[in-house]
């Protein structure tokens, strides 16, 4: 993983051409992946097992602890950005975040931290995601010194499946250590895989997220969308049910948005509701146009 001689981090370097932009901040303040800190002008984090650092100037990226194909890989500098840009960009408003945020770009992070990171994510803001997150690894996964520092690997299945669910709500979890328990079980138990996964059709991928304890329609859109690829899920919540009500209003009828504007509780129908008109209205990439939307709306709603 890019490591020398000696135990010695190497730092590589890649040249993003104009055609190939990252933007770095955004992508990873944008709320989809919860293991990355800034620390002057690094950028850590531990993705699986593997920490590492990454840093950008201009039109250069470099990093450490990591291989070149790793970083393409997980920063998803492979896919045609201006590209899906310009697939989403229907609106004035969908087209200003897409400005602000040039070079947001979905990751493709780990499946089982994905899914287990979401079920986890459940009614809770950013920092307490972080903090729950970094006391689950910190109690069961394996620590891995860098740069001096100490940091822990995502849990294995099998190492939450062992856990207990007092232990696991010793982490923060609440409620949530029931489903976490019970999801890793059927992880040993049934053997998913989720590159068979990666390969279904949306629909068919979902359905089977579905059957896992305490994933509903949010959390196994976020893991198509974030670590399987399938860039046509349209997540919502909170923020994304008022992008909609706010700016794609005539989209619906007005009984429809006076429910939803009313509604404490977004709800299964209403969930089905909105991603469905994501889905249709920005096509194949709405996933992109989604994270973009959500990611303004937070910084500016």
């Amino acid at each position: 993983m890019g490591q020398g001689d000696h135990g010695r981090y190497v730092s590589v370097k890649i040249h993003l051409e104009p055609a190939c932009p990252l933007n770095l901040e955004a992508t990873l303040c944008c709320g989809q992946a919860f293991r990355w800190e800034k620390q002057g002008e690094w950028w850590f984090g531990v993705v699986g097992q593997v920490p590492l650092k990454i840093s950008k100037a201009g039109d250069e990226l470099r990093f450490e602890n990591a291989s070149t194909c790793f970083v393409r890989n997980y920063f998803s500098l492979d896919d045609n950005l201006p590209e899906i840009l310009r697939r989403i960009s229907k609106d004035s408003h969908v087209k200003g975040a897409v400005r602000e945020f040039a070079g947001l770009r979905i990751l493709r992070q780990d499946p089982w931290e994905c899914l287990v990171s979401y079920i986890c994510a459940t009614y809770k803001s950013i920092p307490a995601i972080k903090n729950m997150l970094l006391r689950l690894c910190t109690k069961f996964g394996d620590e891995v010194l860098f740069e001096g520092r100490s940091f822990h690997g995502f849990p294995t299945p099998k190492g939450l499946a062992q856990a207990t669910v007092g232990e696991l709500g010793e982490c923060g979890l609440g409620y949530r250590a029931i489903y976490v328990s019970e999801t890793a079980k059927t992880m040993l138990e049934t053997g998913l895989d989720f590159e068979s996964l990666r390969r279904m059709p949306y629909e068919e991928a979902r359905k089977t997220l579905l059957c896992l304890s305490g994933v509903g329609p949010k959390v196994a859109d976020c893991v198509l969308l974030f670590s399987l690829g399938k860039f046509e899920a349209f997540p919502v919540d909170v923020w994304m049910r008022r992008v909609i009500l706010r700016h794609y209003a005539k989209h619906f009828p007005r009984e429809f948005v006076s429910k939803m504007t009313c509604d404490k509780s977004l709800g299964n129908a209403g969930y089905e509701r909105l991603s469905l008109f994501g889905r249709n209205y920005f096509g194949k990439y709405a996933g992109y146009a989604q994270e973009h939307l959500y990611h303004y709306e937070r910084m500016h709603g």
